[in-house]
């Protein structure tokens, strides 16, 4: 088993750590660095009991400060579920997930204590909003954790916050409750996607963060990307023609010359957030 976990590894990240000796829960160390992108599913129904038990789990995860500041809405009227894909045109494998859940972040009940004790609200700035954000995208993790356990597979949805008034609204979110994600969950009906990562060497730093050669490391990625997992189309050609090199840098750098959610900001200032 400690062989499976490191060939996961080297799949993922082109090298693996030198681990002489398996760990407790090799097991589930393995099938963890192995996790797939599932984004077809079988037509085979959740148990509602079982979506709820992957919630508790999933909400039993750390809590900044015991805050508890993240809510998992479970999305089961078919109505509701149209407006919400309406929304997601570049996302039309949502419709296919059996279950589709929204994870929000959630100030609100924290606030609420103050009123009730009739006790001023002093640290009213970014740090709420971005505890509540954290704690909703632990909880977030760790349902794709417990759901990849079950052997369900699931897929999350950034894309829930390029409308995210429409969202609020369509979900009823009061004031300083806001979507993060979504997840379409189901049944996988193949064996999903691994999507290599960056080396280890860019992203795990000794005690200090360093970026020397990461330029270097950047360009080795792209050529590992290209080998195992080649993007099947380029983004934006109207714009930047067609690259005989296309790789993550490329994509990444034309993914964001357009702009995306700009008005974001906006959004969480009118959730009653002050983000300065």
């Amino acid at each position: 088993m400690l062989d499976r976990l490191l060939a996961a590894l080297r799949a993922r990240f082109g090298s693996a750590p030198a681990l002489a000796e398996a760990p407790k829960g090799v097991e589930v160390l393995a099938a963890m660095a192995d996790r797939r992108v599932i984004r077809r599913y079988t037509d085979s129904p959740i148990d509602p009991a079982l979506l709820e038990t992957l919630c508790a789990v999933a909400l039993s995860a750390p809590s900044k400060s015991d805050l508890q500041q993240a809510d998992i809405v479970i999305v089961t009227d078919q109505g509701q579920r149209d407006r919400l894909e309406a929304l997601l045109p570049d996302n039309p494998w949502v419709k296919a997930a059996p279950a589709f859940l929204v994870f929000c972040a959630n100030n609100r009940r924290h606030r609420l204590l103050f009123q009730w004790r009739d006790r001023p609200f002093v640290n009213d700035h970014l740090d709420p909003f971005f505890n509540a954000s954290v704690d909703a995208g632990i909880v977030l993790a760790t349902f794709v954790a417990a759901a990849d356990r079950v052997g369900l597979g699931t897929c999350p949805i950034s894309a829930i916050r390029n409308k995210p008034v429409e969202v609020s609204e369509i979900l009823g979110l009061p004031d300083h409750v806001f979507p993060v994600a979504a997840l379409g969950v189901g049944w996988p009906s193949f064996e999903g996607v691994m999507s290599p990562r960056l080396g280890l060497d860019v992203t795990i730093h000794r005690d200090r963060y360093d970026e020397s050669g990461l330029k270097d490391k950047v360009e080795a990625y792209d050529i590992r990307r290209n080998t195992t997992q080649p993007y099947k189309t380029q983004r934006h050609t109207d714009r930047f023609g067609t690259s005989e090199s296309y790789g993550w840098s490329e994509d990444k750098a034309r993914q964001y010359s357009v702009p995306e959610r700009a008005d974001f900001g906006a959004f969480v200032r009118r959730k009653g957030f002050k983000p300065d």
